[in-house]
């Protein structure tokens, strides 16, 4: 399940949503869709942070002594790439509206998963 959340143009900042074009995206329920959207949104999150934790853990110099801190410039830039993406809720909406987040009987599925 390699999606490249880095290429979709979902929003940056906060956008105030309409309710109704969420819901006719959706399953025609709100509250189904909402449930729907939290969902994927944790499983973004989840794949962002596994990603972006097996990137810094190339940096881990292991020590015995907190004395030493070595500052990455690096491992910084890569910290803020990361910062600057799209939040995971703003992923999964773009993912709603451009039909690419599949929702059948409550339980939502994208095209990549499907294919695992």
């Amino acid at each position: 399940m390699s999606t490249n959340f880095k290429s979709i143009k979902a929003e940056r900042t906060t956008e105030t949503r309409d309710i109704h074009n969420l819901e006719t995206h959706g399953t025609g329920n709100i509250f189904e869709t909402i449930v729907a959207l939290s969902k994927r949104s944790n499983q973004v999150a989840l794949s962002l942070k596994k990603e972006l934790s097996e990137k810094l853990e190339e940096f881990v110099i292991p020590t015995d002594s907190l004395e030493e801190v070595f500052e990455n410039r690096e491992q910084i830039e890569i910290s803020k790439f990361y910062e600057r993406l799209p939040k995971p809720h703003s992923i999964a909406i773009k993912e709603l509206q451009d039909e690419s987040l599949h929702i059948a009987g409550g339980e939502e599925a994208t095209e990549d998963e499907e294919e695992a």
